[in-house]
């Protein structure tokens, strides 16, 4: 499943309204044939920070067909704004720069009325995003997938990657956390070799080739090739530039396309929708099988678990071209392993973690929540600082791999808040912002915005501008350290 947009182009955004005329379910349904009891869920394209008006044209389709959806699948563009400053941090023209509805959720003001869960692409609060490198809860009742991941639902295996392929960062680790600069801001959503090569590991250890291991596969980018498999000219005549793009190899994530034929999701079909405006096919409902006595929660894939755990020395923050175990080239192996698939030892350990569920409570507010839309000038607001996020550290040290979000914190203070939710309760959460001395002149408390900034963080923000390297920077090949 793809969402429309295949390249760095914005696909735009703006209010919608379902009108009581508009058919709220343009796709028919499609439903896997056999079985008794089906998980219902909704797959839509490039949310764009609608989730109002996404979960009422869900509301509609339910009224409309009388059940209710199990789950909600997003397929990148989310954009889980907190605030304005997370503004700052997505890599859209200024046209674009809306807070949009996600506030609300993150707030409290709102909650999702069904579980949802979401990969990244390339309009996103990177920021925000980048203290979940292996996912988590960005608000009650919703789930980011993380850089790449797999997850169940129901029993049913769903895997993920997030950002769109450029082959220039492909090689390069994660890197990039606030403050961006105009490089690191693109790249911060960009694919990564890493993330692949860890999902190649799902395949099975037997080599059967007529397995499906994975029952859903999200992409944000289109797998390299996919107009092949349908109705291409109908295609090209819908999107005149896709034609060339596709022609000259461009058009999607060429390794995408590998992974497909690697992981075998389920051949149910492949889905490529567009994004949450009237008139639009965005949204796609599904009724697949599940066991009888399947609970409609998430939880995590044991199996991912353990290539999580068997390549963990490949998790760098430097910026460093990772070498793969299994690159194809001149460069001579570095490794004595080249398989990562889990063994049975491997699994083993993973069973002695005991309930795999993913918990529903380890959701805080990094960010300050905003209370309400103030119609504020970007020019007036500074960019969001990068937090330490709790469910980063706890996943880590209960799987025991390294973390990437305090891994990226230990590299500069510089821009590093202090969490909202460490914040004392009499402190006054309305929006605006300023600084607390704390005795660490890197750490800067974060409780909004404000049009006055106090000296201290204007001097971090004009500093901030020339943090950062280059996208033409030279990076030498470089072993992950063990």
């Amino acid at each position: 499943m793809s969402s429309e947009a295949p390249d760095d182009h914005c696909c735009g955004s703006g209010s919608h309204e379902t009108t009581s005329h508009e058919d709220p379910a343009p796709q028919p349904l499609i439903t896997e044939t056999g079985g008794q009891r089906k998980a219902k869920i909704a797959v839509v394209g490039c949310s764009h920070g609608e989730m109002d008006a996404i979960y009422e044209t869900m509301a509609l389709i339910e009224e409309k067909k009388g059940y209710k959806f199990d789950l909600l699948i997003c397929c990148g563009d989310y954009q889980s704004v907190r605030h304005y400053g997370d503004l700052h941090q997505m890599n859209v023209p200024r046209t674009y720069l809306n807070l949009q509805t996600f506030y609300k959720y993150y707030s409290g003001e709102k909650v999702a009325p069904v579980l949802t869960i979401f990969i990244g692409g390339n309009h996103e609060a990177s920021g925000f995003l980048s203290e979940l490198p292996n996912g988590g809860w960005v608000a009650p009742n919703i789930y980011y997938m993380g850089f790449a991941n797999c997850i169940q639902f129901a029993g049913l295996r769903i895997a993920g990657l997030s950002g769109i392929y450029k082959i220039f960062d492909a090689e390069f680790s994660h890197h990039e956390r606030p403050p961006f600069n105009e490089s690191s801001i693109k790249t911060a959503y960009h694919v990564r070799n890493v993330d692949m090569f860890r999902l190649r590991q799902l395949k099975p250890a037997n080599d059967d080739k007529t397995s499906n291991p994975i029952d859903i596969m999200l992409t944000h980018d289109w797998p390299g090739g996919i107009p092949d498999y349908g109705n291409k000219h109908w295609l090209f005549k819908k999107k005149d530039r896709f034609e060339a793009d596709h022609d000259a190899g461009r058009l999607g994530n060429p390794v995408a396309m590998k992974l497909l034929f690697v992981n075998r999701p389920q051949p149910t079909r492949f889905l490529s929708l567009d994004k949450p405006i009237p008139g639009r096919q965005f949204m796609q409902a599904l009724e697949i099988n599940v066991a009888e006595d399947a609970k409609m929660e998430l939880s995590y894939d044991p199996q991912w678990l353990a290539i999580l755990k068997n390549t963990d020395l490949l998790t760098v923050a430097d910026k460093v071209k990772i070498v793969l175990p299994d690159r194809v080239g001149r460069e001579p192996c570095i490794y004595e392993r080249k398989d990562f698939r889990p063994t049975e030892e491997e699994m083993a350990e993973i069973e002695k973690l005991g309930d795999l569920t993913i918990k529903t409570d380890s959701f805080r507010h990094t960010a300050p929540p905003l209370k309400q839309e103030s119609g504020q000038s970007l020019d007036d607001v500074p960019p969001s600082a990068y937090y330490r996020n709790p469910q980063s550290a706890e996943f880590c040290q209960w799987l025991g791999i390294r973390d990437l979000n305090q891994m990226l914190i230990e590299k500069s203070s510089e821009y590093v808040g202090v969490p909202y939710y460490m914040m004392p309760d009499d402190v006054d959460s309305k929006p605006n912002q300023d600084d607390v001395d704390f005795g660490d002149d890197g750490f800067v408390i974060d409780r909004g915005h404000h049009e006055e900034e106090p000296e201290a963080k204007k001097i971090r923000l004009e500093d901030a501008e020339g943090v950062g390297e280059e996208s033409g920077d030279k990076s030498e090949d470089v072993e992950a350290p063990e």
